[in-house]
This record gives structure tokens, C-alpha cells and sequence, in this order.
């Protein structure tokens, strides 16, 4: 697996591949993670290759991996892979394409982030930047076997971006669902000082502009304005904290804004479990994975309609979507969940909606996608892996990636007028 983003750093896709490799593991399977270099990252670490990276580029909680060939392709031929499974469309993600094609090997590709949504990190965004940015991952699946996306939402999208729907299967991110349902919240309603009659609303996530947390602060100040008991619990760190900090003071509540900070393992379900109700307002998502973490933890979730989200949230089953980004409709609804009886029927559906994310499951059903693009390629058995097939691999790699650029820039450079718009929101109609 082909990562750009891994532990120590906490976001969806990180865990995500942690714990698809757990799973597989637990099965029986051997599995190579390939990841940067990270301030922090474990001294020890069991089948993981780490590569140079530039830490926190341009300011972000992202790092730039810049592999060393030699020493990761000694690794890779001592590992003897039987299939690549790539989980960015770019950096890593182009080093997974060329080890695939050099060594004859399947090509997995995970599309787990709406890229457009995140090119204010790059320097000189614009609408040319998103458009850029959309072509990346489209063109990068024309390089893989099977495309996995993570909730249907983003697998209309990805067909409606011309991405062959042959290839791609939808498969969630799993939820250790038995983990997460076991917690106290009392240590964090101690350690803040909150009551136990206090009605806590949480959100767990990188406080980062692209999540929506503006209008997230909003309407949660909103809402705490109006009960004096209220608190939030909101864990992660990022730039946005600011904003929520703000808004929350113009409305006389930032004393009852509660920040953690990055929390991991059993740290993060204790606070999952100190909330009563979850809020959600993030629109560049493609899957719900917190929302999923939180359902395990028995919360009825209060968040707004877009991709990632429909997929898990029912409304009046697990909690309550609404249909767009309106600050008063969403205190009314956080309002709603004051009522102790309905969020209990709520819990109960959150808990039983959690079971179709359990990650037994999902690397289950990830492993069905391994076996059919393995059947579908020469056994092992039979590759050729002289060294002359080796030097033909790396260099039809090298061309198909070049192929891929150039695709990519024409996208770019032959649809829309830079000072067009474009549409960077786009979703899939629901299901």
C-alpha cells in the first residue's frame, strides 16, 4: 500500500489505511505500508517503509514524500507483492503506478478525498487549480485495475467524471465498531469541568477550512446561546480553531467551547462517549467515517446533506440531516435532541447503522476486489521477472505517467476559460 498521509498524522485516510492493513493482517495476509517520514512516526514500526518527506507543506498538516527509488524498490522486491494498492493519485500514488507496471502487478486505487476542496494549500488556487486538481484523480484511475470509492455518492461522481463504473466498486472505510462502542466519558466531562446534566454537543475532525467549521461555530453557538447548560466538545487541531473561537465569543459562549486536541486510540472514544449529540457540517467529504466512529459510540448525529454523508446518516433514524447550510434550522434540530427519549431511539439506530462500517467487513469486501483483478492477471508463477522485463516495466511506466500528464493538462487547458467557474461541489443524486 502506497500512502501519502500515515501515522503519527490523524485524518481519515491515514486511519484508514491503518486499519485496512490491521484487518488484513489479522487475516493471515501480508501487507507493506510505503509512507513519508514523519516528526513523531513510531521508532519501531512492523512492515512499514517510510520515504524522505518535506514536513507541513506550505503550512498544512500534510507532508511531501519524495521516495529514494533504490532503497524502496529493494524493499518492494524483498516483500515480493502480489498486487499494489495506491491510496493518492499523486506523489506515492505515481511511485505505486510505476512499481505496478515494472513488477507486472495489479493496480488498486482508492479515491478517498475530493481534491478540489483542498487546493488553497497549493500555492496560486484558482478555478484552473481545481479543474487541475479533478483531472488528477479521474486520469489517475485510466492507470488502475479497480477503482474503490468510498460511499455511492462518490462513485456517481466519479462515473459522471467519465471514470469507466466497470471499474469501480464502492467499499466504506471501516469503523472497529466493537472498539468504539466500549468508553467513559466521564474522564473529559471531569477534566472540563462539565456537568452531568449538561447537554454536550462534539465534533471530532482537523479543524480545517475546507470542513465547514464556520458555520459549524455558528450554529453551535447559536444553539448554547439559547441553553446556558450546553457545552461543545470539539477535538483536533488546526487553523480554523480561530474562527470557531470567534464566533463562539460573539455570542458570550467560548467559556463552553471545550478544545482536546488530537486525540488517538482509547483517548478519542472516551470523548465520543462524554458527547451526547454529534455535529456534522463538512461537505467535502467522501465518506463519514467520524460520523460512523460516533454512530459505534451510540450518538445521534445532527449534519447537513452532501456526498459522504447520506450513505451513513438516516434522518429520524440515526439523526437528523438537514437539506443545506442554515445556522438557525441547525440549532432548531441540536433543540431537537434535548429530548431524551427520542435520542435514545436514535442511539439505538446509530448503534445498529455502525455494524454495516465494522472493518472486518469492509477489508472483507476489499479483498474480494484483490482476488477478482488477480484473477483477471498472469499468476505469479508465471511473470517473467528477468531483468530485461524489469528495465521494459519501469519504462512503459514511466510512459504511461507521462501519457497520464498529458491528459490531465489537456482537461485543463481545453475545457474552461480560466476565468470561468467551475463547479467543485458536485454529487451524486442519492440512492
Amino acid at each position: 500500500m502506497f500512502t501519502n498521509t500515515y501515522c503519527p498524522t490523524v485524518g481519515g485516510v491515514s486511519e484508514s489505511v491503518q486499519r485496512l492493513k490491521r484487518c488484513l493482517q489479522n487475516a493471515g495476509h501480508s501487507v507493506l505500508v510505503v509512507a513519508p517520514k514523519l516528526d513523531g512516526q513510531p521508532r519501531f514500526e512492523r512492515d512499514v517503509v517510510r520515504v524522505v518527506a518535506m514536513q507541513r507543506f506550505n503550512g498544512s498538516d500534510f507532508s511531501l514524500p519524495v521516495p529514494v527509488p533504490g532503497q524502496l524498490y529493494e524493499a518492494i522486491e524483498a516483500f515480493e507483492p502480489d498486487l499494489v494498492h495506491s491510496h493518492h493519485p499523486f506523489l506515492l500514488g505515481d511511485t505505486a503506478a510505476r512499481v505496478a507496471q515494472t513488477y507486472g502487478l495489479p493496480l488498486v486505487f482508492t479515491h478517498h478525498t475530493l481534491y478540489e476542496h483542498y487546493t488553497h494549500y497549493v500555492p496560486g488556487d484558482s478555478p484552473r487549480m481545481q479543474r487541475f486538481a479533478i483531472a488528477l484523480s479521474s486520469e489517475y484511475t485510466r492507470l488502475c485495475d479497480a477503482v474503490i470509492a468510498p460511499s455511492e455518492s462518490i462513485a456517481g461522481l466519479l462515473a459522471q467524471r467519465g471514470v469507466l463504473p466497470d471499474k469501480v466498486r464502492v467499499i466504506a472505510s471501516g469503523v472497529d465498531t466493537r472498539t468504539f462502542a466500549r468508553g467513559d466519558g466521564r474522564r473529559w466531562r471531569q477534566r472540563f469541568g462539565i456537568p452531568e446534566d449538561a447537554m454536550v454537543i462534539g465534533h471530532v475532525g482537523r479543524l480545517a477550512m475546507e470542513k465547514n467549521l464556520d458555520f459549524l461555530a455558528a450554529a453551535l453557538s447559536r444553539f448554547m446561546a439559547r441553553h446556558p447548560k450546553a457545552r461543545a466538545l470539539i477535538v483536533g487541531e488546526g487553523d480554523a480553531r480561530t474562527a470557531m473561537h470567534d464566533h463562539a465569543a460573539r455570542e458570550g459562549v467560548a467559556d463552553r467551547f471545550h478544545y482536546t486536541g488530537k486525540l488517538h486510540d482509547q483517548a478519542l472514544i472516551d470523548a465520543y462517549h462524554a458527547m451526547d449529540t454529534f455535529a456534522f457540517a463538512s461537505h467535502s467529504e467522501t465518506q463519514g467515517m467520524v460520523i460512523a466512529e460516533a454512530m459505534a459510540a451510540g450518538l445521534p448525529v445532527v449534519a447537513v446533506d452532501a456526498s459522504g454523508v447520506r450513505e451513513v446518516l438516516g434522518d429520524g433514524l440515526n439523526g437528523i440531516m438537514l437539506p443545506n447550510d442554515d445556522v438557525e434550522t441547525f440549532a432548531k434540530a441540536l433543540e431537537t435532541l434535548q429530548d431524551q427519549a427520542l435520542r435514545a431511539t436514535l442511539r439505538k439506530g446509530a448503534l445498529e447503522s455502525a455494524l454495516s462500517f465494522d472493518e472486518r467487513r469492509c477489508a472483507d469486501h476489499c479483498l474480494t476486489i484483490y482476488r477478482q483483478v488477480l484473477e483477471a492477471e498472469v499468476s505469479a508463477a508465471e511473470r517473467d521477472d528477468g531483468t530485461w522485463e524489469k528495465v521494459r516495466g519501469r519504462l512503459e511506466a514511466e510512459w504511461r505517467l507521462l501519457r497520464h500528464r498529458g491528459r490531465v493538462l489537456r482537461s485543463v487547458f481545453q475545457t474552461v476559460p480560466e476565468n470561468d467557474a467551475v463547479r467543485v461541489t458536485e454529487e451524486a443524486p442519492s440512492k
